[in-house]
């Protein structure tokens, strides 16, 4: 087999790889100073505004997660209280509830007779009414 022939575009020239490697070189350290300056923490931060807008990503997302979790743990907190209301409400309540039916179960044959008892009265009424009439 014959090797590929070497043409004048497939091997870089020396002088042509410099610049490339000076190129290289200077995003490099580009890179590095910029994650150098994103990374230093924020110490002459006036207020509070200014200190968050220049905090490195990292630490927003630390402070989110944060903040995120003190929200879960006051609606926690918040559930809890209402569970335990309902709960109390759930044990008072039945004892409550079941009262009050026996009681109104007792008062059924006492109403059913004052019922009857004023029936007989209206019938009595109209036919005292009837009799006053003729």
């Amino acid at each position: 087999k014959n090797p590929p022939a070497v043409t004048k575009h497939s091997r870089p020239s020396a002088h042509r790889s410099q610049p490339i490697v000076a190129i290289l070189k200077m995003i490099y350290y580009r890179a590095f100073a910029l994650a150098a300056f994103v990374a230093r923490p924020c110490t002459a931060a006036a207020d509070g505004e200014s200190a968050a807008l220049s905090k490195n990503p990292i630490r927003k997302v630390v402070t989110m997660l944060q903040a995120m979790q003190k929200r879960v743990e006051q609606e926690g907190e918040k559930e809890e209280e209402l569970y335990d209301k309902f709960m109390c409400f759930c044990k008072t309540g039945g004892g409550e509830l079941s009262a009050s039916i026996s009681s109104a179960e007792a008062k059924v044959p006492a109403v059913s007779s004052d019922i009857e008892a004023a029936e007989s009265k209206l019938a009595q009424t109209k036919e005292d009414l009837k009799t006053a009439q003729a």
